[in-house]
C-alpha cells in the first residue's frame, strides 16, 4: 500500500506525468478525429485547360466541379501555366480538353483528353484521379449514346451496349469509405503506445537518475520485483481509464462502428497497454541506459506506423520485413481490431496475436534480475 501511495504522489507532483498520460493522449484523439471529421477530403483544388471552349467541354467542367472531392478553382490558357500551378502547390491536378475535341468526338475520331495530377499526396492523388477518369468515361459514354441513338437503337439497347456488365459494389464495414474510421483507429492507439513506452521507461529511469532507489525499494519491503510491478500497475490503471475515455469518444460520441462489441475493445485495450509496458520494461532492462532505452522506445513507436500494415500491406513486404512486424505490439492490436471488433469475428481467429501480446507482457520477466543488478551498480553521470 505504501508503494501505491508513493507512486500516486509522484504522478501528481510531477506535471510531466499528467501531461503525457492524460492531456496529450486526449488532445491527440481530438486532433486526429477532428482533422478527418468530414470522412473524406473535400473540394481539393484542380484546374482546367479548355482549348476547345464549347458547351460540351463546359458541361464536363461543371460535372467535374460537382464531385465531392474536386473543386475547379482556375482556368488556364495553356498547359505550361497549369503545370506551373501544380509545381507552386496551387492546385493538385488539371484536365486538358484539346482543340476541336467536341467536333472530333461527334465525328468518332477519338480525341485525347489528358489529365495530370500530383501523386505527392497519395490520398489526394487517388481521389482526384478517380474524379477525372470518371469525367472522361462519362464524356465518351455520352457521345457513344448519342451516336447509337442516331442510328435507331433504343435507350435500353444503348445502355446494354455501352455498359454490358453492371458493377454492384459493397464496401464491407465502412460503406462510406470514411477515412476517419480507417485511419484514426490506427493513429490514436499508435500515439498512445509511444507515450506508454516513454513514460514507463522514464518513470523507472528517474529512480536511477535521482538516487531514490533505496526509498523506492523500502516502500515495497525490499522486494525489487514487487516495487517494479506496483509502479507499472499504478500507471496501468490510469492508462486504461484514458484509453476508455478515448474509445468512448470515438465509438460513442463519433459513432465509429464496433460490431464486435465494446467488451472486446476494452479487453484489447488492457492487453495492449500491458504489452506496451512489458515491452518498455524489456527495453530498459536489456539496454540498461535510460537515454538509449527512451530513444529506442520512441523509434520503435514511430516505426509502428509503417509496420502496422494499414498504409502498405504487410503481405506485399519482403519476407524479412514481414517477419519483423511480429515485434511491434501495434501490429497485433490492429489485426485484433480489424478481425474481432471491426468485423466481429470470434477471438479464436486471432489467438496467435493474443499470444504475441502476452509474450510482450512476459518479456519483462526475463530482464528483472539484470535490471536489479544495474540499479545497484548504476552511477548517474550528468
Amino acid at each position: 500500500m505504501r508503494q501505491v501511495v508513493r507512486e500516486i504522489k509522484l504522478l501528481l507532483e510531477h506535471p510531466i506525468y499528467i501531461l503525457s498520460m492524460v492531456v496529450l493522449p486526449l488532445f491527440v484523439t481530438l486532433f486526429f478525429t477532428s482533422l478527418m471529421e468530414e470522412g473524406q477530403p473535400e473540394d481539393m483544388p484542380i484546374g482546367v485547360v479548355d482549348l476547345d471552349n464549347t458547351s460540351a467541354t463546359r458541361k464536363l467542367t461543371r460535372m467535374l466541379d460537382s464531385f465531392q472531392s474536386s473543386r475547379v478553382v482556375a482556368h488556364y490558357a495553356s498547359m505550361d501555366e497549369a503545370r506551373h500551378a501544380i509545381q507552386k502547390n496551387e492546385i493538385y491536378a488539371f484536365i486538358l480538353f484539346p482543340k476541336n475535341m467536341t467536333r472530333d468526338m461527334t465525328s468518332m475520331r477519338r480525341p485525347k483528353m489528358s489529365f495530370y495530377y500530383s501523386y505527392t499526396s497519395l490520398t489526394a492523388g487517388s481521389l482526384i484521379f478517380k474524379d477525372m477518369k470518371t469525367v472522361s468515361t462519362l464524356a465518351s459514354a455520352a457521345i457513344g449514346q448519342a451516336t447509337l441513338q442516331a442510328k435507331g437503337m433504343t435507350a435500353e439497347q444503348t445502355r446494354a451496349f455501352l455498359q454490358p456488365i453492371a458493377l454492384d459494389v459493397h464496401t464491407v464495414g465502412n460503406p462510406g469509405v470514411n477515412y476517419n474510421i480507417f485511419l484514426s483507429n490506427m493513429l490514436v492507439p499508435a500515439v498512445l503506445m509511444i507515450f506508454i513506452f516513454l513514460v514507463t521507461i522514464y518513470s523507472i529511469a528517474t529512480e536511477m537518475k535521482f538516487g531514490t532507489y533505496e526509498e523506492w525499494i523500502e516502500a515495497s519491503d525490499g522486494n525489487f520485483t514487487k516495487a517494479l510491478f506496483l509502479k507499472v500497475f499504478t500507471q496501468t490503471v490510469i492508462w486504461f481509464i484514458v484509453f476508455a475515455c478515448m474509445m468512448g469518444y470515438m465509438y460513442g460520441t463519433l459513432g465509429f462502428p464496433a460490431p464486435g462489441g465494446y467488451w472486446k475493445l476494452m479487453l484489447l485495450g488492457a492487453l495492449t497497454i500491458l504489452a506496451s509496458q512489458g515491452f518498455a520494461m524489456f527495453l530498459f532492462g536489456l539496454i540498461a541506459s535510460p537515454r538509449m532505452a527512451m530513444s529506442v522506445g520512441a523509434l520503435w513507436g514511430v516505426l509502428s506506423f509503417s509496420m502496422v500494415g494499414s498504409a502498405f500491406p504487410i503481405m506485399a513486404m519482403d519476407a524479412p520485413m514481414h517477419t519483423l512486424t511480429w515485434l511491434f505490439p501495434l501490429r497485433h492490436y490492429y489485426i485484433i481490431y480489424q478481425l474481432c471488433i471491426f468485423n466481429s469475428y470470434p477471438l479464436t481467429y486471432v489467438m496467435p496475436n493474443i499470444i504475441a501480446l502476452l509474450c510482450f507482457i512476459l518479456a519483462s520477466l526475463a530482464v528483472i534480475h539484470r535490471m536489479e543488478r544495474e540499479f545497484k551498480t548504476f552511477e548517474y553521470l550528468p
